[in-house]
């Protein structure tokens, strides 16, 4: 499982995390200090070390944060975004003429439940078959408004087929911005440093058997910001998720009377 698959799964992002944190602040407080104990000397230059470590990680951790938050903002925007696109060109199809008026609404009604699925369902082979047929219907609902537009090249028709233009990019900056997602190397950094600061916080214990149970706290804690970011991050494998409700209403109003 590669790291970009690993940060798709929060509550997998947890576990790892809390099992590699405390074992890296055991390993500090058990191996290191046992190898080369800290003098009492040296404990203001430890201070000053772990004060700085644990600084930066915190900054790491925010702004991961925050990358998180705003990819996901962006992304129900953009979802926002998707059911005016539709809800608009539904209404302008009016414009074109009625044969074609009508083909055009059925498919989009069509494309906007694959639009909802896809908001919905999780990594699985039902997604792919949606985006497959999202495509696919694109292009039919690209050739509807052609036929018309080449055969009558007006202003009126042009609104329809510059409608259609929207709906169709429409999905694709919102596929764009759920493929958008932490880097991997950030990632990486921020377990990096994690591991260092649980180290060296370990290797500072002056109690080991007294202090053990503290061990696990920072990495607790450190893992619950993880499994945070994870989760917002993960358009589809966490609790947090965009829920298509611009999109869900946008159908419950064409299917009604």
């Amino acid at each position: 499982m590669t790291m970009s698959e690993l940060t798709r799964q929060p509550l997998l992002v947890f576990l790892l995390s809390v099992v590699l944190l405390w074992i890296s602040a055991w390993v500090g407080a058990s191996v290191l200090r046992q190898r080369r104990p800290l003098v009492e000397g040296a404990r203001e230059d430890y201070n000053v070390i772990v004060g700085a470590t644990l600084t930066l990680l915190g900054l790491i951790i925010g702004f991961s944060f925050s990358m998180a938050i705003s990819r996901y903002d962006q992304r129900k925007y953009l979802e926002e975004e998707e059911a005016n696109a539709i809800g608009t060109e539904f209404v302008r199809a009016d414009l074109l003429p009625s044969a074609d008026a009508a083909k055009v609404k059925g498919l989009l009604k069509e494309y906007l439940e694959l639009r909802i699925a896809f908001y919905t369902l999780p990594f699985s082979a039902p997604l792919q078959k949606v985006n497959e047929r999202t495509a696919h219907l694109q292009n039919e609902l690209w050739t509807a408004v052609r036929t018309p537009a080449v055969a009558q090249q007006t202003a009126v028709v042009a609104l329809a087929v510059n409608g259609m233009n929207d709906v169709l990019n429409s999905q694709g900056y919102t596929q764009a911005a759920w493929w958008n997602r932490i880097p991997v190397a950030a990632w990486g950094l921020m377990f990096a440093i994690a591991v260092c600061s649980n180290l060296l916080v370990g290797y500072g214990t002056r109690n080991v058997k007294a202090e053990s149970p503290l061990l696990v706290v920072l990495p607790l804690v450190f893992a619950i910001a993880f499994l945070l970011i994870a989760d917002i991050d993960s358009p589809r494998g966490g609790i947090i998720r965009v829920v298509p409700q611009n999109l869900t209403s946008l159908l419950d109003s064409l299917h009604a009377p």
